[in-house]
């Protein structure tokens, strides 16, 4: 008979998982929390009998190469959350890659969500999922693919009729040679969006599907600390001619847009301008992706 957890002792449970996580995965590349402050509410919390409750809950990434022969190159990054009552209820995991599509993506989840009810009530569960991701996430890759046998003809058609936006997030950008290599492979490949160099480093890219791929490909082969894709979004078109295209865009060319706080900090950026200007193109929704929490 389970008997009632006491918010600090699932408090106590996260800190110890998270701590497990840390001394498993040292490297950023894996393992990295997004949200210091919960993290540093969350320790306060436990270690201060008095402290009231963490006003947000821990979130980190984990990023996860599945032991596959020839997926050497796939990432699945699983963005978590832990809810406050966590470990009495499931941690809140969104599990991504670029290679997977959007319905691949949705089905991966919920299969996902499925394993944890399973198999992870009230118990810490977080190495689990990471585990189960590593053994069955490559698969939902080609599940979709697979089950139609189109031609290959085909598949190129279908594929350059989807529109793409790509959301890439970097732990820094400031190199000259790559802020050129992202304007100019932008413009070679067609495909608007803006950079916004210092650290963190967001690129978005948007144009046909099969452009932004290689965009990727290319970008995520020089060295980086550590680089992403936070967000994705994919468009059918019909048809897919050039006006179609143009129609989704929500930028006009690619440009460096540099939102300085005026010095102050040198290279970070002043995010708070950075959401006023996805805000103008529609795109205030992405703020919180990258950055976990409401603009303003």
């Amino acid at each position: 008979e389970a008997t009632e957890m006491t918010n600090r002792e699932e408090a106590e449970i996260q800190i110890s998982e998270l701590d497990l996580l840390s001394s498993m995965f040292p490297y950023e590349e894996e393992f990295i929390v997004t949200d210091q402050v919960a993290l540093a509410e969350l320790k306060h919390y436990v270690e201060n009998e008095p402290a009231e409750m963490p006003s947000s809950k821990v979130q980190f990434i984990l990023n996860v190469k599945p032991e596959v022969s020839n997926a050497s190159m796939v990432e699945f990054s699983m963005a978590c959350a832990l809810p406050f009552k966590y470990p009495t209820v499931l941690p809140e995991i969104t599990v991504r890659s670029s290679l997977l599509s959007r319905a691949q993506q949705i089905h991966l989840n919920s299969d996902l969500k499925t394993y944890l009810t399973e198999n992870c009530n009230g118990e810490p569960c977080v190495l689990s999922a990471r585990e189960w991701v590593k053994d069955h996430a490559a698969a939902y890759i080609d599940k979709e693919l697979s089950s139609s046998s189109v031609t290959t003809s085909n598949a190129t058609q279908s594929e350059d009729t989807t529109f793409t936006r790509l959301w890439i997030y970097s732990h820094h950008i400031y190199n000259k040679q790559k802020r050129k290599n992202i304007i100019d492979w932008a413009k070679e490949l067609s495909l608007s969006g803006f950079c916004m160099p210092g650290k963190p480093g967001v690129v978005c890219v948007e144009g046909l599907q099969s452009s932004c791929e290689e965009f990727w490909s290319r970008i995520r082969k020089l060295t980086w600390k550590r680089i992403l894709i936070r967000h994705r979004e994919d468009v059918s078109l019909e048809g897919g001619g050039h006006a179609e295209i143009q129609k989704q865009r929500k930028f006009s060319t690619l440009e460096e847009k540099c939102f300085d706080a005026h010095g102050a900090r040198g290279n970070h950026m002043d995010l708070g301008q950075l959401y006023r200007f996805l805000e103008e193109k529609g795109c205030a929704d992405i703020f919180q992706m990258y950055f976990g929490v409401e603009g303003h």
